[in-house]
């Protein structure tokens, strides 16, 4: 196979990884050519990736070669044969995902949607930590939470019930002027994007948290590498 002359290159991320095992899983382990069309199609993906845009402009990276060389690497993280040059970044999601195809597909095919929705996700998704799911999940999820219809309803169901608070610390808006009471008040998911798709979402799949503890519960998520509920993140956060 062809030197990928990738040096220089940045680092393969964790959403890029998902990808390629996506299609070594399809391919069953066995590494087609630079040449197969299934790999040029992920490597003209990969090409995409909005945070490489620099990058990509080389005709180095993630070319057809590298992707040869990554599928490789993934086949010596789960079979212990081939290239013996893999990454920390392969074995981690090797260990996630590597006996989990189904849900290898899912996360792929939610990165893919990522790519294409690349110039509508929020721009500041820098800020939020990195869901185990990858970089652009987590940039779908957080544009999903922004979306002002759901947070429109939410907020008019909660009225009914009584004053607006929060669902993790139980703060109320310090502020008695009704146009401003809800302005401390975000929305959060409560059913990962990983799991539920793009899909109309349902008021009860829905948290109302301030932006305090909205930021603590995507911290804690990121940092326990799994999803966890206002409650669970309740005593993660330390609030008792």
């Amino acid at each position: 196979m062809a030197r990928t002359q990738g040096h220089g290159n940045p680092n393969w991320t964790r959403d890029e990884t998902i990808l390629a095992l996506d299609l070594y899983l399809d391919l069953k382990g066995q590494i087609p050519s630079e040449d197969d069309r299934r790999v040029r199609e992920l490597s003209e993906l990969l090409r995409r990736y909005p945070y490489h845009a620099v990058a990509a402009r080389k005709e180095s990276f993630r070319n057809p070669a590298g992707v040869g060389f990554k599928l490789q690497n993934l086949r010596q993280v789960a079979t212990g044969k081939g290239l013996a040059n893999v990454s920390e970044m392969d074995r981690l999601v090797w260990r996630d995902l590597g006996n989990d195809p189904a849900r290898t597909k899912r996360l792929g095919g939610l990165i893919r949607s990522g790519i294409d929705a690349a110039e509508t996700l929020p721009p500041d998704v820098d800020l939020e930590p990195e869901f185990s799911e990858g970089r652009l999940i987590t940039a779908l999820h957080s544009r999903r939470e922004r979306d002002p219809q759901i947070r429109k309803r939410l907020l008019a169901t909660r009225r009914r019930k009584g004053p607006l608070s929060c669902d993790m610390c139980n703060c109320v808006s310090n502020s008695r002027i009704a146009d401003l009471e809800d302005a401390i008040f975000e929305t959060h998911h409560l059913v990962p994007l990983s799991s539920s798709g793009e899909r109309i979402t349902k008021l009860e799949e829905v948290a109302l948290l301030c932006a305090n503890c909205h930021r603590l519960l995507h911290r804690a998520i990121a940092t326990n590498k799994r999803w966890l509920t206002p409650e669970e993140a309740r005593d993660s956060c330390g609030l008792g």
